[in-house]
């Protein structure tokens, strides 16, 4: 059950990050695998920066702000590169 709950987070988060970062979605899988990863590096910005939560937001919630923040600076870093 928690694979399922990591790709429900995932395509929501990669919704929302490339919605919030671009104003549209990107399709089905780009959306899966952008917010898969971006849990990956949200994950890991905010215990580097120590931050475990605020305002008492925790659980699933918590989980998918992270991996929303990560997916957003995911797709700022492939702006980056792509340029014209």
């Amino acid at each position: 059950m928690s694979i399922l709950w990591f790709i429900l987070i995932g395509l929501a988060a990669g919704y929302l990050g490339s919605f919030i970062f671009k104003g549209e979605g990107n399709g089905l899988i780009l959306n899966l695998v952008v917010g898969v990863i971006g849990g990956f590096l949200g994950g890991w910005l905010f215990s580097f920066f120590g931050i475990k939560g605020f305002f008492g937001i925790t659980g699933i919630w918590w989980q998918l702000i992270t991996a929303t923040v990560g997916a957003i600076v995911l797709l700022w870093i492939v702006s980056l590169f792509r340029r014209k």
